[in-house]
């Protein structure tokens, strides 16, 4: 069975014309059987066929003699699999340079092409045979598509009303600036550009790419950066999607401009085309896209009908914009921001796609742009040839960066800030991809062409993206030297709390810790009630302030928002006259939500985050479940870069709930306090001196001092006999607060005397400092006996741990860390923080 090819030519984007991309890929002259010619579809070059021998799709095995490598299905097995395990070994071993996915991607897929390994003509004959290597590059295009139609899923064109004059000006300079640069740079060099690129409107193709700033590109690289919820991460990520709305008309104006160099009738008719598909995309498609949404019920994901049928209008779109001579993956992009974001829909579609499109089907697409990556096509081509395009290329890189500084500057923004800004919308990445190979099937550039960009796009984002990560760390703002603890705060001044949400299940649990902190009209406190979740279906983060923003808006984008909300103003009514409640909402990526923890902590003037925390145990299993989905470095972070105090709330049996309609009245509960030393235990033992005000708590407080004070820091046991002389002339009159002091000679006599105070007394909340200041003589030898010491300390741990059955809650205290503090402690000796601390 034979099948016939054009020789000189070889498709690209599954398209009838496309270029020769190196002497790798020609065709072979052992599979030439006959040469024809034929006319090419737009009738200007006579092209040779040559009949090669068609591959069988699959294979009876290797135990009948054959190999499978002579399949065409079994070839493209092992071209995923080979790009896949090349782009993740690549991604691990650049992981400490911090550099985005994509360059990793880029390189693997250059590997595989005709610069590295495509060399060998074996190579390329077994793993890139010419059947097996068109069905390659039409699933790339595939993938350009899916990943832009999530793209624009994701994207949320209701922020252009949101978005301030800053943004508008920063936006329409990063614009204007390169437009006008590179469309001067161009006039200049046009007369030494070959024929296609000196056209006008490849002039403008050109002028307009490196002036729009891709919002799908920053989104992804900010998320890796973790800079999302960053200053600098939401102007980014707000320019962006005004930049794309401007740019967005560039590219369709010199799209019209390409399509009238053919005749003035195409030019009208794909204007028409476009108008028509535009139109029927906002009004109909939006339309059915409601009904889907109003026709799933609250809470539930959409079914599984519509998520196909989407997905092949989808694939429709991509057919017809294509057709109408736009690049193929522009339709599925529109359709995407037709689509509503978020939840259910949004959600939906991105959680049943996400894994399969990134981790499966865009490697084709990297291995299809490493196809056509030739660097020896490009010393070829020499610079007489590329010089012009590469002028462009850079004067828009450069005017770029420095329009967007510019304006940032003009309008108040930190230099710092507006420096990080700048090289974050100078990235490049898979959206200018996508249209460099747009216009290799317009004939703006060939393959030569082609290749520099891809190396330029490669270098220019591996090169910024550490340089942002060096200059711009999102958790410097939260570094404060002024005292915000319960410690140093007066009693009749209002505490300020701020409460972590992120279950409605732990509602309760809060809402107990506020009654047994025991508010008064005297000592007022003000909860600010945070509730947190992540983001999935959308690529903007956002936040709420309750008291700004309508009930049906926060019922559609935050989940039990309202469910939350009743259950915390319950509480408030009843205590009004001294317990003010602010309700703030966030939606935003896991990594993230730290910042925006440490964010709101630090506008509230917050003395101390309270995070709950929940251990059970299934079997004989324990089961952690940290707040913020099982990420524990969320934890982490935030005890790392709080701007006050912060408490980890472990409720561990449920067995003090209240319901929210009762009070403590009549009921005591008993509450100790382990004081082991240092800055972290005073903070605990002021804020269990607040509690010893409600009559209902009886406080027992038990000292561990160390055996004839062996290991004893003198400044730290000074402002601990302070602190605790201060509290026990306080309440020496209490009959309800009982102090001892024990003294230990190890870890081990610490935990006996732990086990001890069960065994007088049950204790429904176990109070104490996280770990700063501890005497490590009283820790010798435990800390092989725990396994999250560094989130709750090795006490914290010990007491929260499911086999400590003698209490029902615990309460780990850590007192605020100063910015002189944690620059002292910060040993990391990472290489982003070797360099910050070089540069910064």
């Amino acid at each position: 069975m034979v099948r016939v090819f054009p020789a000189a030519r070889q498709p690209l984007e599954g398209h009838s014309q496309g270029y020769q991309l190196s002497p790798a890929m020609e065709i072979r002259h052992d599979m030439v059987a006959n040469a024809k010619f034929q006319t090419s579809s737009r009738g200007t070059a006579a092209m040779p066929l040559v009949c090669v021998r068609a591959q069988e799709s699959h294979s009876f095995g290797i135990f009948y003699g054959q190999n499978p490598l002579m399949f065409s299905f079994n070839v493209i097995l092992v071209d995923l699999i080979l790009i896949i395990l090349i782009t993740r070994i690549v991604r691990l071993l650049l992981k400490p340079l911090i550099q985005p996915r994509i360059v990793s991607d880029l390189i693997g897929g250059i590997i595989i092409g005709p610069s590295v390994l495509g060399k060998s003509m074996t190579f390329t004959n077994i793993v890139f045979p010419f059947n097996a290597t068109f069905v390659l590059r039409n699933m790339g295009v595939l993938g350009f598509m899916f990943f832009l139609f999530l793209s624009g899923l994701k994207m949320d064109l209701s922020l252009l009303k949101r978005s301030g004059k800053k943004h508008f000006c920063i936006a329409l300079s990063s614009v204007i600036g390169p437009l006008i640069t590179v469309s001067v740079v161009a006039l200049i060099t046009r007369k030494s550009m070959d024929k296609e690129l000196a056209r006008i409107s490849s002039i403008g193709a050109v002028a307009s790419s490196m002036a729009v700033t891709a919002f799908p590109v920053h989104y992804t690289i900010l998320g890796e950066l973790n800079l999302l919820s960053s200053e600098v991460g939401n102007m980014a990520l707000c320019t962006a999607l005004i930049s794309d709305s401007i740019g967005m008309t560039f590219f369709l104006a010199f799209e019209a401009m390409k399509q009238r160099e053919i005749s003035t009738e195409d030019c009208l008719l794909y204007m028409v085309s476009l108008v028509v598909l535009l139109s029927f995309s906002l009004t109909a498609i939006r339309q059915v896209m409601l009904w889907i949404i109003e026709r799933t019920p609250a809470g539930e994901p959409v079914d599984q009908f519509y998520v196909v049928a989407i997905f092949v209008l989808m694939l429709m779109m991509g057919f017809l914009t294509d057709m109408f001579g736009l690049a193929v993956a522009y339709g599925p992009f529109w359709l995407g921001l037709v689509i509503p974001n978020g939840p259910p829909l949004g959600v939906t579609l991105v959680e049943r796609s996400e894994t399969i499109i990134m981790e499966i089907i865009m490697p084709f697409s990297f291995a299809f742009l490493g196809l056509c990556t030739d660097f020896s096509a490009m010393t070829q081509a020499g610079w007489s040839t590329l010089g012009p395009l590469f002028g462009l290329v850079i004067s828009g890189y450069l005017s770029k960066f420095l329009s967007t500084l510019l304006a940032a500057l003009l309008v108040a923004v930190p230099p710092r800030d507006s420096l990080a800004l700048g090289l974050v919308l100078s990235l490049r990445g898979m959206v200018e991809l996508t249209l460099y190979v747009h216009w290799v099937d317009k004939n703006i550039i060939e393959v030569p062409g082609l290749t520099m960009l891809i190396f330029l796009t490669t270098i220019l984002t591996g090169i910024l993206t550490p340089l942002i990560s060096i200059l711009y760390d999102p958790t410097k703002p939260y570094m404060v030297n002024k005292r915000r603890t319960i410690q140093h705060t007066p009693p009749d001044q209002q505490l300020r709390i701020l409460l972590c949400i992120q279950e409605k299940e732990s509602v309760p649990s809060l809402v107990n810790l506020l009654e047994v902190s025991y508010p008064t009209v005297n000592s007022p406190i003000s909860v600010y009630a945070f509730h947190l979740v992540e983001l999935v279906g959308r690529a903007m983060p956002f936040f709420i302030d309750h008291q700004k923003h309508d009930k049906k808006y926060l019922s559609n984008n935050i989940e039990d928002s309202e469910t939350i909300q009743h259950a915390l103003k319950l509480y408030q009514e009843r205590r009004h006259d001294c317990v003010k409640l602010n309700l703030f909402s966030a939606s935003t990526a896991k990594r993230t939500m730290y910042q925006d923890v440490c964010k709101l902590a630090l506008i509230s003037k917050a003395v101390i985050i309270i995070i709950p925390l929940e251990k059970d145990c299934v079997g004989d299993l324990v089961v952690t479940e940290h707040w913020g989905g099982g990420q524990q470095n969320i934890n982490t972070n935030v005890l790392a870069n709080a701007p006050c105090s912060v408490g980890l709330l472990i409720d561990k049996v449920h067995r003090w709930h209240l319901s929210l309609c009762r009070s403590f009245r009549g009921v005591t509960y008993k509450f100790i306090v382990l004081f082991l030393g240092g800055a972290d235990a005073r903070e605990a033992l002021a804020y269990a001196d607040r509690m010893v005000g409600n009559p209902n708590v009886n406080l027992t407080v038990i000292r561990f001092l160390s055996s004839n004070s062996e290991g004893d820091d003198e400044r730290e046991k000074k402002l601990d006999d302070g602190m605790v002389t201060w509290f026990w002339v306080k309440n020496e009159t209490n009959e309800r607060v009982i102090y001892r002091e024990v003294v230990v000679r190890n870890g081990a006599d610490t935990v006996s005397a732990i086990q001890a105070m069960t065994e007088e007394n049950y204790y429904h909340l176990w109070i104490m400092g996280r770990k700063q200041g501890i005497n490590s003589r009283l820790l010798e030898g435990l800390s092989t006996w725990t396994e999250n010491q560094e989130e709750l300390g090795i006490i914290g741990d010990y007491v929260s741990s499911i086999d400590f059955v003698a209490a029902d809650s615990v309460l780990v205290v850590q007192q605020q860390i100063l910015r002189s503090g944690r620059e002292a402690n910060n040993t990391s000796n990472s290489p982003l923080d070797f360099m910050r601390r070089l540069f910064c």
